[in-house]
């Protein structure tokens, strides 16, 4: 199955120098991370509060103890391990052909399976801060609070993570759209193109070959050489680099 595609991709890959990597949550599901979007994803539960209400700065705000009541069942997955994308990627870095992963996702996954240029758009679970004295907490500590997590100053830590309402690191996103606008290869992977500013980094692409590998379509028509509706672990894992 999908012989031809990964056929194609793995041409395009091989005539690749600079590839870059912009990935969402479909990169993660393989990982057993539940995503927001998809069918049974974490938008089509029912809470009391919507999950977009949840993980916004004003609720984070006026309801600490339900932002934590969830943010640590739903959303850190400390027992996660890479899967066959992730490997992949890493691979490709390693051998000189991928510049960097962009990445929406929170989990660290990457970094675990080996990639060292990951830009993080919407920040990570593994670091967390005291909203008072800046001391620096790991999500285990997060994870295993009763409650909300304080510091010893007796601060509430704060996830370093992009709630709804807040702005994108603008480090971030200059490295992201240089990274993207110097590539040759784009390959756009587990994301439905949904999330804004940082689907639309993909508009500074320039370059030779753009991909799309999702199970489902994108919210956006993005104009790819190659689209391949499947489970990304399942695609990447049959490349060879």
């Amino acid at each position: 199955m999908y012989e031809q595609e990964i056929k194609k991709l793995q041409e395009i890959i091989d005539d690749s120098s600079r590839i870059v990597f912009f990935g969402g949550a479909g990169v993660s599901t393989e990982s057993n991370i539940p995503d927001f979007r998809s069918a049974d994803g974490l938008y089509q539960q029912n809470y009391k509060y919507s999950p977009e209400q949840i993980v916004s700065h004003s609720f984070f705000m006026s309801n600490t103890e339900g932002f934590y009541e969830f943010y640590k069942d739903k959303m850190m997955f400390l027992d996660a391990k890479p899967n066959a994308a992730h490997r992949k990627l890493a691979e490709l870095e390693e051998k000189g052909k991928l510049t960097a992963v962009i990445t929406q996702n929170i989990d660290g996954l990457h970094q675990m399976a080996g990639s060292r240029n990951v830009l993080e758009l919407h920040g990570s679970i593994h670091r967390n801060y005291c909203r008072k004295c800046g001391e620096f907490y790991e999500a285990y500590y997060v994870k295993s609070s009763e409650g909300v997590p304080r510091c010893k100053c007796g601060g509430i830590i704060k996830p370093d993570v992009v709630l709804y309402e807040e702005g994108l690191d603008s480090g971030i996103m200059q490295k992201s759209i240089l990274a993207i606008s110097e590539a040759d290869t784009l390959i756009i992977g587990g994301t439905s193109l949904v999330v804004y500013p940082a689907a639309g980094f993909i508009d500074y692409f320039r370059g030779k070959h753009l991909v799309v590998i999702n199970k489902s379509a994108t919210a956006r028509e993005v104009g790819a050489e190659l689209s391949i509706a499947a489970p990304i672990g399942e695609i990447l894992g049959q490349i060879r680099v």
